[in-house]
């Protein structure tokens, strides 16, 4: 389908930049940009279930609950505080 819309002079030059970048069409480049609009937007609201356990593997971070023990016994390193 296409479809007639008024974009901003300043958009398209970076819609353009992007399209080069990535050596595809403008219009490439605009039909993912709505697919991920559509994707982030319409039938994805529950950001909550989205971020879910996103940082279950990270072993850089440390143990929340031990923190927050340490933070009640105040035992943190002074560089936490």
């Amino acid at each position: 389908m296409r479809i007639l819309t008024d974009i901003p002079d300043e958009d398209i030059e970076k819609l353009d930049a992007l399209a080069a970048r990535s050596k595809r069409s403008r219009a490439a480049a605009i039909r993912d940009a709505v697919k991920l609009y559509l994707v982030h937007t319409a039938d994805n609201q529950d950001w909550i279930a989205r971020g879910a356990g996103l940082w279950k593997h990270r072993t850089d971070i440390g143990d929340a609950v031990e923190y927050q023990r340490a933070m009640r016994e105040d035992r943190r390193p002074y560089e936490d505080i």
